[in-house]
């Protein structure tokens, strides 16, 4: 009896974890990726093309090309055209861009999102790397696990603990310390690939191994994708869902902090074009819902669009996500307005709105049928604050 309920236990915490890992991950691969739109709105000085916000201990920077070659003591953000990293990270790093070089260190984790992809370096902790061509050098030394996804995969250097990868085209030509778990239209072991564990590969073509690879747990080809954790009961999962649930809220808790206390002056303009043009934001994010999916699919059915499509839907993905947020932070910023308009001016307490806010709603869209309404009211309306805000600077006008 105790040992199921310990077994049980370990389950829901396992899934919790995982959980929080994901959730953790979406909000810094946003926050950097929305990086650099968000801080040029918030600069004074529309010439300004490279951005710098410091939170603490925390860096955050966006623009056009980026060089960061002095010690950062806490977390990296940055998102630009051109990312480059040659300087130590105390903490984690988030990186966004056109094309991305890393040769510094990163003392926990890294996620790393572009389209040109060239790393070295070390990364303390996991990675978590996502790009159109991805090609890691002999020097990379990542000492957790790493999960790797792309167009063109070339990896080498040194993984310490397990590998998830998938790609049109990948070869492995390091060590990996554990088991590697591949999907892959193409696959390859050169001839510096050295696999500890197992090799559990899924591809329309038998890999190729050259032969001075090794893989020293034998290499099987799966007919179906692996299961990542076991399953678990019915009334596990409902604990794994308000376990999930409250991560998310406090993730977005966090995040609708950040954007307010980061960038003061974009979130204020979010929040003036929703509470001065209502009406036209909700058109406008119901207007986004619907149509940008239909311009996706189109663009699928050309080959020329689809490079295009696939940024087009990571877009509004984002746009999805941050627009809840938004959405969140004008209503907060309303009640402030009722209850004082000299509080609503002061960063503080519109921070602590916003997070009350985020709170508030996420209790009210439990509540069945009307907090499917609710939920979809502040997404529209965020959504639409967001792209009435991105317009040419100008003066809100009530009507």
């Amino acid at each position: 009896m105790y040992v199921d309920s310990g077994k049980r236990w370990n389950s829901v915490w396992n899934e919790l974890l995982g959980a929080a890992a994901v959730l953790k991950r979406s909000i810094l691969v946003c926050l950097a990726t929305l990086l650099s739109g968000l801080a040029i709105a918030d600069s004074p000085h529309d010439t300004e093309r490279v951005v710098v916000r410091d939170l603490g201990a925390d860096h955050f920077v966006a623009g056009d090309s980026i060089r960061i070659d002095k010690p950062i003591v806490g977390d990296l953000l940055a998102a630009g055209g051109e990312v480059e990293v040659n300087a130590p990270i105390g903490g984690d790093a988030a990186l966004a861009g056109g094309k991305i070089r890393f040769t510094g260190s990163v003392s926990q984790d890294a996620y790393i999102a572009g389209g040109q992809l060239d790393l070295s370096g070390s990364v303390g902790r996991n990675a978590r790397i996502a790009g159109g061509q991805i090609e890691t050098d002999q020097d990379l030394a990542i000492f957790g696990n790493a999960t790797v996804t792309g167009g063109d995969v070339k990896l080498r250097g040194k993984i310490a603990g397990y590998l998830q990868t998938a790609g049109g085209r990948v070869l492995l030509d390091g060590a990996v310390d554990g088991d590697v778990v591949a999907t892959a239209g193409e696959l390859k072991l050169g001839p510096n690939a050295r696999i500890a564990g197992k090799l559990r590969y899924a591809s329309r073509k038998d890999v190729s191994v050259d032969p001075s690879a090794s893989v020293s747990g034998g290499i099987e080809r799966m007919t179906t994708p692996p299961m990542g954790r076991d399953r678990i009961d019915a009334d596990d999962r409902r604990l794994v869902a308000r376990g999930v649930g409250l991560v998310w809220t406090l993730g977005l808790m966090l995040l609708a902090g950040l954007f307010v206390g980061v960038f003061p002056t974009a979130s204020s303009r979010v929040t003036e074009a929703a509470r001065a043009r209502f009406g036209f934001s909700l058109l406008l994010g119901f207007i986004a819902l619907i149509c940008i999916p239909f311009a996706v699919l189109i663009l699928l059915f050309t080959l020329v669009g689809i490079p295009l499509a696939l940024l087009a839907l990571g877009a509004y993905f984002v746009l999805l996500f941050v627009g809840y947020v938004a959405g969140c932070i004008a209503v907060g910023e309303w009640i402030l307005q009722i209850l004082g308009s000299a509080r609503a001016n002061k960063t503080g307490w519109r921070l602590g709105a916003a997070v009350a806010a985020v709170l508030g709603i996420a209790l009210l869209t439990r509540a069945p049928l009307l907090g499917g309404l609710v939920a979809l009211f502040v997404l529209l309306l965020g959504v639409g604050a967001i792209v009435v805000s991105l317009a040419p600077k100008q003066r809100f006008v009530r009507g």
